[in-house]
Formats: C-alpha cells, sequence, structure tokens
C-alpha cells in the first residue's frame, strides 16, 4: 500500500505557473504507474497526465498539452506536475493517484487507479 499527499496548490493569476508535488510513502512509488486529476465543482474527475513507472512513457489530456509537465523523481519517492500559462478553466481540486497493477504504459482512467491523496486546491484568477 501506498500513501500519497499533494502539495503546492494556491491562488494564481491566469498567465502564472504553479509546480505540483505528490509524495509517496509506504512501498515505493516506482512500482507504481502515477497520474494526476482534476475535479472542478459540479464536475466528473477528470484526467490531466500520467507517467509510467519509470518516467519514459507520459501522456497528457489535451486540454493541457504544452501548458503542463508531469515527471518524476523516484529517489525521492514524488511526483511533479509542472504548470504554465495557467487558465481560469483549469481552477479545480487537483488530486495525485497511484496505479499498482504495473501496466507496462500509465493509463487515462480515473478507474485505474487504486490509491488516491486528498487533493490539493488550485484556482486561477482571470
Amino acid at each position: 500500500q501506498v500513501q500519497l499527499e499533494e502539495s503546492g496548490g494556491g491562488l494564481v493569476q491566469a498567465g502564472g505557473s504553479l509546480r505540483l508535488s505528490c509524495a509517496a510513502s509506504g512501498r515505493t512509488s516506482s512500482r507504481y504507474n502515477m497520474g494526476w486529476f482534476r475535479q472542478a465543482p459540479g464536475t466528473e474527475r477528470e484526467f490531466v497526465a500520467a507517467i509510467s513507472r519509470s518516467g519514459g512513457t507520459t501522456y497528457s489530456a489535451d486540454s493541457v498539452k504544452g501548458r503542463f509537465t508531469i515527471s518524476r523523481d523516484n529517489a525521492k519517492n514524488t511526483v511533479y506536475l509542472q504548470m504554465v500559462s495557467l487558465k481560469p478553466e483549469d481552477t479545480a481540486v487537483y488530486y495525485c493517484a497511484a496505479d499498482s497493477k504495473g501496466w507496462r504504459v500509465p493509463r487515462v482512467s480515473r478507474y485505474e487507479y487504486d490509491y488516491w491523496g486528498q487533493g490539493t486546491q488550485v484556482t486561477v484568477s482571470s
């Protein structure tokens, strides 16, 4: 089992940047494909980005492609989401998730992920 804790959220103006971190404890995060999801009020939780166990494969949602970058440091058991050129529509609670199934490539469906953090709020003002 792994425990996940997100940090780095906050209030930022449109066009600004934030870097979210997801620290894993318990079993080492290098065993898991990792993902970032987000959920705005009244909407379903949606995929943002995912990264394979080695970090060699990444996927991003079309809505964030070119603006958000997922990365990981397995020595630190931490996954990051670098966000630039933020827009008001990026406002949401951002969740980190781990998939323990050992797929060769990371999944984009939230139903594939077994472990979740509590989330961190990102608010982008216009």
